[in-house]
């Protein structure tokens, strides 16, 4: 995967190429999805038609996973996120101050 240690691996997305360095700007747990996937592929040098390359998704998917859009297939986001070592998980919710 781009942006981890793992040694280099096939997944369902396609084969990946060369190894890439991990973005440092984003932390992973603070970001929002479209904020992670576009910190992360701006700081391996992709642009958003080559991530939809290797992840196997179309352009336009990826414009709109950057964009936030609030209705997405979740294979997909997780195709895009697996090129990254991530995958879609769950987690607590953050609680409201009162």
């Amino acid at each position: 995967p781009i942006g981890n240690n793992f040694p280099e691996r096939e997944y369902s997305g396609g084969n990946l190429l060369g190894s890439w360095e991990m973005a440092a700007n984003v932390p992973d747990r603070e970001a929002t999805i479209a904020e992670f996937v576009r910190a992360r592929r701006k700081s391996n040098g992709l642009t958003q038609r080559k991530l939809a390359e290797l992840a196997g998704v179309g352009l336009r998917f990826v414009v709109e996973l950057e964009a936030s859009k609030p209705s997405l297939r979740m294979d997909s986001v997780n195709s895009v996120l697996a090129v990254f070592g991530k995958a879609l998980g769950v987690t607590d919710a953050p609680r409201e101050r009162e």
